[in-house]
């Protein structure tokens, strides 16, 4: 189905041109048959090697801290839960690109007064804004599985002497991992599509590559055509690769 998407678009894209008066589109500047062009497609897909790493990190750093976040959260005690709340509930309602300016210009500020001179180049201040964006949600995933987990499994885990985190460890969290994969996978696709704001502090990802073409060519409709069909290509990748995962770990439950 999804293929059949793509190629639908394509020659959508293929007709709109053809039928569009002389002038209007100027595919020339991705024309893989002229210098040019060729030289355009492979700065443009440059950009894949840092957009992937910098989403796959950040994937990774959002699914620890989540963790970290969502089993206080889980706790009978108000006093030990409370901080999970508020970090979830606070980190929620900050826009994504706010978050950013900040991580990036104004945490080495605060490191630099607390006598830490740690530079953050674009690509960590990406990473570190992505990661605790996400793993808000992230942690709530984690809630919503875990808490989906019969409490009797829970109960059984106590009655053989296990505490709380040997609990989580061996009994709930391997079970709620099948039923939260789905949903994390739908963050990762997420991750992959808001590194694009990376592009407004310097990261030479897929966005920014665009952008500088862009700025040289001043062809916007052709170019971020390209750019919307490389995240598109990215994105379908990465949804066959979970669909895989999910038959391996037995989370797809169809025949």
């Amino acid at each position: 189905m999804q293929k059949k998407t793509v190629i639908a678009i394509l020659l959508i894209t293929l007709l709109a041109s053809c039928s569009s008066p002389p002038g209007t589109w100027g595919w020339y500047v991705i024309d893989p048959t002229t210098k040019a062009g060729w030289n355009n497609i492979t700065f443009l897909l440059s950009g894949f090697s840092a957009t992937i790493q910098l989403s796959i990190i950040a994937a990774i750093l959002s699914i620890i801290i989540g963790l970290i976040v969502v089993l206080p959260g889980l706790s009978e005690n108000r006093w030990i839960r409370m901080p999970s709340r508020i970090y979830v509930e606070f980190i929620r309602a900050i826009p994504l690109l706010p978050m950013l300016f900040w991580v990036f210009y104004g945490l080495p500020v605060i490191l630099k007064s607390m006598g830490i001179n740690i530079p953050i180049d674009p690509f960590w201040g990406a990473i570190l804004t992505l990661a605790i964006s996400d793993s808000a949600f992230t942690a709530e995933i984690y809630r919503g599985g875990i808490q989906s987990i019969e409490k009797g499994q829970t109960e059984a885990a106590k009655t053989i002497g296990l505490n709380y985190f040997q609990t989580m460890r061996y009994v709930i969290l391997p079970q709620a991992l099948r039923r939260i994969l789905p949903p994390l996978a739908n963050q990762f696709i997420y991750i992959v599509k808001m590194s694009a704001f990376a592009s407004v502090i310097g990261m030479q990802e897929l966005t920014r590559r665009a952008n500088e073409v862009n700025v040289s060519e001043y062809r916007p409709l052709e170019i971020y055509t390209l750019l919307i069909f490389e995240y598109l290509i990215l994105v379908l990748i990465i949804s066959s690769g979970i669909r895989w995962l999910e038959r391996k770990l037995g989370a797809d439950q169809r025949k």
